[in-house]
């Protein structure tokens, strides 16, 4: 199930997003101050790529990132991917998907400090 969720999600626009993620994460390591969000954007990255079969465990070790993150960026992505999971939910047949959604609202909410475990 694990390969073929993550064929399927490939096909569907996993390897766009992924790669989206990738070019985003270069521009920021351009600057030295963008470095720490550009390390989130391949954490993300690698996760949009294959997401079927990981899963995302939190940490409290970085706060104060994690807090800035959330006021510029977080809240909007959570509430986006939340949205797009429920959206798939609808069906019986996105469910597996629409799980993916929360799995990646989760790691947009706090990614500093957490870890995508395979």
């Amino acid at each position: 199930m694990r390969f073929l969720g993550n064929l399927i999600w490939l096909l569907l626009g996993g390897l766009i997003t992924a790669l989206v993620w990738s070019l985003l994460g270069i521009a920021f390591c351009i600057t030295i101050i963008g470095v720490p969000l550009g390390v989130q954007c391949f954490k993300f990255a690698g996760l949009t790529l294959a997401p079927f079969g990981k899963s995302v465990r939190l940490s409290q070790n970085t706060i104060f990132f994690n807090i800035l993150w959330l006021i510029f960026f977080g809240w909007e992505m959570a509430l986006g991917y939340l949205a797009l999971g429920a959206v798939w939910c609808i069906t019986i047949v996105g469910i597996p998907v629409g799980m993916q959604c929360f799995k990646m609202a989760k790691l947009s909410l706090m990614p500093f400090g957490a870890d995508v475990i395979s």
